[in-house]
């Protein structure tokens, strides 16, 4: 018997997924898969049960600068005046953002497809918010497969990489597996 799945497709203009490997690099893409953490917060965020899968599309990447202010705090006194002033320095940061990208999210109950039906989210960064976009599609685990998109199947395996520290589960190091259809950067996943 075929695992069915509830799937809701949100969409927005843009998002970056920040890559665990990027502290303060001058120039950083978004990851292009979701991980185990982000996969739970968005769970949590939703109120819902469990999020089965997810496949994640785009258009492509457009690089952007990102302004960032410094943990610290200069004091610069000029002494003609007596005056005192505080100063957080900035630097301006390149981010390549995904342009429209397209998640797919396969919940087990209709239920928790409603119930995320309703709602928008992040991909990570505030900013980067998708919307609920068409109605929730009930679909079989081997016609999830065919939809394109980037997917990390969690776990450890030959082939698995370590993708970050799980900050729900005592920052233990989270692995994945790449699993990629069709071609999710382009044109192709537009009307699926």
């Amino acid at each position: 018997m075929d695992t069915s799945y509830h799937v809701v497709t949100y969409t927005g203009p843009f998002g970056f997924i920040k890559p665990w490997t990027a502290v303060r690099d001058e120039l950083t893409y978004s990851q292009q898969f979701l991980t185990p953490s982000t996969v739970e917060g968005m769970r949590q965020k939703l109120g819902v049960s469990e999020i089965c899968r997810h496949r994640l599309t785009h258009d492509g990447f457009s690089v952007q600068g990102e302004t960032t202010q410094s943990a610290g705090i200069d004091r610069k006194t000029v002494k003609k005046y007596q005056e005192v002033t505080y100063k957080r320095a900035t630097a301006v940061l390149d981010r390549g953002v995904m342009l429209n990208p397209r998640l797919h999210l396969a919940f087990p109950t209709r239920g928790d497809a409603e119930t995320a039906h309703r709602q928008h989210l992040c991909l990570s960064r505030n900013e980067d918010v998708v919307m609920p976009n068409g109605p929730i599609r009930e679909m079989s685990e081997p016609k999830f497969d065919e939809l394109t998109g980037f997917e990390l199947v969690f776990g450890q395996g030959d082939d698995a990489f370590m993708v970050g520290y799980n900050r729900y589960v005592d920052g233990a190091p989270m692995y994945g597996t790449l699993d990629i259809t069709g071609d999710p950067v382009g044109t192709e996943h537009i009307n699926r």
